[in-house]
């Protein structure tokens, strides 16, 4: 992931878990684009303290995912919800490189669903 987009992610499953100042200092710099001197000018800490702060709220975020992995299910439950889309248009549709009948699209929207359904 493209590491704004993978940030934006963490913070909006994460964010929560984050101090009020933490999430100040992070929201400024990712979602408002601000350099760190400019938060650091903002908020009266050191440049190298907003540097810092940003690092250890990435980490702390990180840390999160990897023992809940709710983006990663997230990111998951997209692609198959992508699919599910594609398969109900009208007509067939190529799918894994595999044209599918109308049945075959059928069951593979079961599939997804009970997929969706068990993960959830």
């Amino acid at each position: 992931m493209e590491k704004i987009y993978e940030q934006t992610l963490l913070y909006d499953f994460y964010g929560e878990m984050l101090t009020e100042h933490q999430k100040q200092i992070y929201e400024d710099a990712v979602y408002n684009d601000m350099s760190l001197s400019e938060i650091a000018e903002e908020y009266g800490i050191s440049r190298q303290g907003v540097h810092d702060l940003i690092r250890r709220c990435d980490r702390i975020l990180q840390e999160y995912e990897s023992k809940l992995h709710l983006v990663k299910k997230f990111m998951e439950a997209k692609e198959k919800l992508n699919e599910l889309e594609a398969l109900t248009r009208e007509g067939y549709e190529m799918t894994s490189g595999l044209e599918l009948s109308s049945d075959g699209r059928m069951e593979r929207i079961r599939e997804l669903a009970q997929e969706l359904l068990q993960e959830w």
